[in-house]
């Protein structure tokens, strides 16, 4: 018999003997191979399957063994998926509309417009003032040298006044007559308002109170403007000849800065039936009478 056997049925026969222990349920994996005692090929020997829980060491027990390691397997895309969510992340902007022909024409239209304003005809807000509405003039020549106005406008309403007629001016006398209708006339004819002007002269191409010889007048350079009554909104008119009373007159005394010329009754024998204010530049203030 083969000495691992017979040394196999020994430790046996002693442990039965001396009654130390109980058969195990499994026969013991048999003992390490001798290094030095080689031997001819053993014939295989049958061993149980190893139990579900592993033998006690003092009263501990041993871990499993650990099982073989098995090579990883790539994540299949629904792994992935779970495992690590795609980032959160905003979405494209719609692409840009394409930008057609008719679209480009209002850009192109503006740009060709002339840099000085409106062009001549235009009707609507005047010398960019909303409170100015009226139609943009061409370029006004005089028959004599000086009398022209480069950029006038034809004033309809000031401030929601109407002008009857509409007023020749330029944008600077303009924009004075605004002044003096919001600061000054509507505050001389309050709790009346001012609904309507009656106007007696603004562009005309003459002379100083139409005199042979005198100077260049301001009518003729678009910045003068005579007022002859004025329309409240009770339906009551009030005229300079008629009517020059404390109330006119303190309305006339309220347009000495923002024009620079103011002509009434008393001033000169030429203006006893209307208003003059005008724009004149003299270089040494306001001239008021």
């Amino acid at each position: 018999m083969h000495p691992r056997v017979l040394i196999a049925v020994a430790v046996l026969s002693l442990t039965v003997a001396h009654g130390q222990a109980e058969a195990p349920d499994h026969s013991p994996q048999p003992a390490a191979r001798p290094a030095a005692a080689p031997s001819a090929a053993l014939p295989p020997v049958a061993v149980p399957p190893p139990a579900t829980t592993a033998p006690s060491v003092q009263g501990q027990p041993r871990p499993r063994p650990r099982p073989d390691v098995i090579p990883a397997q790539p994540a299949q895309p629904a792994q992935l998926l779970s495992s690590h969510p795609a980032p959160v992340t905003s979405p494209l902007p719609p692409p840009r509309p394409k930008i057609t022909a008719a679209a480009e024409a209002p850009a192109n239209k503006t740009a060709a417009a002339p840099a000085t304003g409106p062009k001549p005809g235009t009707r609507g807000a005047l010398c960019g003032d909303a409170a100015l509405t009226g139609t943009v003039l061409a370029p006004i020549k005089g028959r004599v040298k000086g009398c022209s106005v480069a950029e006038p406008v034809s004033v309809e309403f000031v401030a929601g006044v109407r002008l009857n007629p509409a007023a020749t001016l330029d944008c600077p006398t303009a924009e004075a007559l605004k002044a003096w209708t919001l600061k000054g006339l509507q505050p001389a004819f309050s709790p009346r308002k001012v609904v309507e002007l009656r106007i007696f002269g603004s562009y005309t191409c003459r002379s100083r109170n139409n005199t042979k010889g005198a100077k260049l007048s301001e009518h003729g350079k678009g910045k003068a403007i005579d007022v002859g009554a004025f329309v409240l909104d009770n339906g009551q008119t009030l005229t300079v000849l008629d009517n020059y009373n404390k109330t006119i007159r303190k309305a006339q005394g309220a347009a000495c800065g923002p024009f620079s010329t103011t002509l009434g009754p008393g001033s000169d024998g030429f203006h006893e039936n209307h208003l003059h204010f005008d724009t004149a530049s003299y270089g040494y203030g306001p001239y008021c009478h």
